[in-house]
């Protein structure tokens, strides 16, 4: 894949009939499960999931998405949905820039920035992230960010 970054957290997707809409192609929402899933499965792969986000009382919550929609994905289609962590300010926010390619031409479907907002869980509030967040995420960093 001709990625906007390197070393990019891949997912792979398969899109299921159930994924499809009226117009006969994924239905928008589904590209922000897909968003969200290969958020989640990225910051598992760092070492901070559910468990751990219960532990420490703490979550990284979308604050805002940003998606531009390029082309459409239909049912059948081998996709693959990429992320990287571009900003972060090691208190509160976090962003991360997406990428979403079909397999069999390579052509770029999706590109999104999520940003996100450190919570306490037990009250909904913004609260710093705690130093396990700072360590884990920052193994994720991408330093270049995309145009």
């Amino acid at each position: 894949m001709n990625w906007d970054l390197h070393n990019p957290h891949t997912l792979d997707i398969l899109v299921r009939a159930d994924d499809i809409d009226e117009l006969g192609h994924a239905n928008n929402t589904v590209y922000v499960r897909w968003l969200e899933r290969c958020a989640w499965e990225h910051s598992m792969s760092l070492g901070l999931g559910l468990v751990q986000y219960r532990e420490l009382d703490r979550a990284m919550a979308v604050l805002r998405h940003e998606i531009d929609y390029l082309a459409a994905a239909y049912e059948g289609d081998e996709l693959v949905m990429a992320t990287w962590i571009i900003h972060w300010d090691k208190k509160l926010r976090m962003t991360r820039h997406f990428q979403l390619c079909r397999k069999s031409d390579g052509v770029t479907l999706l590109r999104a920035r999520t940003t996100f907002v450190c919570i306490e869980l037990s009250t909904g509030r913004p609260k710093r992230m705690p130093e396990v967040f700072i360590e884990q995420y920052g193994k994720g960093l991408t330093e270049t960010s995309p145009e």
